[in-house]
This record gives C-alpha cells, sequence and structure tokens, in this order.
C-alpha cells in the first residue's frame, strides 16, 4: 500500500478530568517511535502522512494506549486520504490552497 494522508483524533472517556492534555501527549510520545510517519499536531487532532499499514498499527497503538493510562472508554476518529494518482503529501496541500488564496 502507497502513502497516505491520515487525521486521527482518540478521546479518552471515563477519565476524573475534563483534560486531556496528559493524553495526548503519551499518544504523541508513541509517534515519536514512528519516525518514519511525518505528523503534525493540531489543537483537535493529529494529523500523520505515510505507509497505510504503517498508520493503521500506530493508530491502534495510540487507541490502546488510554486504557492504559485508566481510562475506562476510548472514542477514535480516523479519517484517511488515500490518493493513488499522484504523489499527495502534507505540504503539497497545504501550498495547493495557498496558492489559490
Amino acid at each position: 500500500m502507497g502513502k497516505v494522508i491520515a487525521e486521527v483524533t482518540v478521546v479518552p472517556l471515563g477519565t476524573c478530568s475534563t483534560s486531556l492534555s496528559d493524553y495526548v501527549a503519551d499518544v504523541e510520545r508513541i509517534l515519536e517511535k514512528y519516525p518514519q510517519i511525518r505528523k503534525q499536531l493540531t489543537p483537535m487532532s493529529t494529523i500523520l502522512e505515510g505507509d497505510l499499514n504503517l498508520i493503521l498499527k500506530v493508530v491502534l497503538e495510540m487507541h490502546e494506549n488510554p486504557f492504559l493510562s485508566g481510562a475506562k472508554r476510548v472514542s477514535t476518529r480516523i479519517s484517511i486520504d488515500d490518493r493513488r494518482d499522484k504523489n499527495a503529501t502534507m505540504q503539497k496541500k497545504i501550498e495547493s490552497v495557498k496558492s489559490k488564496i
């Protein structure tokens, strides 16, 4: 499988706080173990770029992590942009939009 861009949001539920930054930091640490995946943290999600099989493996690890920290329930949303007619990257997508502004 080829390179894709994926947006991932992992939301732990059933925690003792409404703050999620500790959980987000844990997930970001997971991503540091995979230098072959480009990542971009945003205020609401994390954008990943890389091999689809590896991204799916990493998303599973990201999803499981909050349970290890005491979450009783985890909701994970993933959106995958799998373009096969040309090489798409996060940077190229941003540049395309900026060139039209």
